[in-house]
């Protein structure tokens, strides 16, 4: 019976030369970006002065998050109460805001995850997920979140609870909102599928040497 061994080892380099891909060059403030997991008809905004404009600076894409409109902006005083739900569960790292360099910028952020039943009486009394303070600028500023308190967040509501003017500015503005972190769909068939295809080299081998038992058996 002779055993016929096959080496593999000659080294094949897989040269990539010019012919570069660059769909993965992406800016790094769009790596992990969750837009397109968010909810944007679920979007609910109280006290906004302008129907829907708490959902449209959510709807802003990246390349216009400088854009001057849609702003979203308070009405009857300084607090804004914002309910956003995601498409499945996600972890979040940090969120993108775009405020203002006026005193109309908020201030004081306070996050809770997971609740569809907030008004601003409830967002005043329960204790928060985690409180942020945002600066007054112009600019997007990325403010990291603790990771390990927004595991399996499927909704965010956010409390603007004052702005920078120290109550004597009833407008509270907000020109671009936008989340990072890692998604989760909720129907999870693809992971299976994923384990299927990644078969074990090793059974091939297997079945290709029972092969060669058999051929070399004597009366076959």
């Amino acid at each position: 019976m002779s055993a016929h061994h096959h080496d593999h080892g000659h080294g094949h380099g897989h040269g990539h030369g010019d012919g570069h891909d660059h769909s993965h060059d992406l800016e790094p403030a769009l790596q992990a970006n969750l837009y397109k997991q968010i909810n944007f008809e679920g979007i609910i905004t109280l006290n906004e002065a302008e129907p829907r404009s708490g959902a449209a600076v959510v709807q802003k894409t990246w390349d216009e998050r400088l854009n001057e409109q849609p702003t979203l902006k308070s009405d009857a005083d300084e607090q804004l109460l914002m309910h956003i739900p995601f498409a499945g569960s996600c972890k979040l790292y940090s969120i993108l805001i775009r405020t203002s360099d006026t005193d109309s910028a908020p201030m004081t952020l306070k996050l809770f995850r997971n609740r569809d039943d907030m008004d601003f009486s409830t967002a005043t009394d329960l204790k928060p997920t985690q409180i942020l303070s945002l600066p007054k600028s112009n600019d997007v500023a990325e403010i990291p979140l603790n990771r390990a308190l927004w595991n399996g967040t499927t909704s965010i509501n956010l409390f603007f609870e004052d702005n920078h003017s120290g109550g004597d500015e009833d407008v509270t503005q907000i020109a671009y909102l936008g989340f990072k972190g890692d998604f989760m769909a909720l129907n999870r068939e693809p992971v299976s599928v994923l384990y299927e295809a990644a078969a074990n080299p090793q059974d091939h081998k297997l079945i290709q040497g029972l092969t060669n038992v058999n051929k070399s058996m004597p009366g076959q």
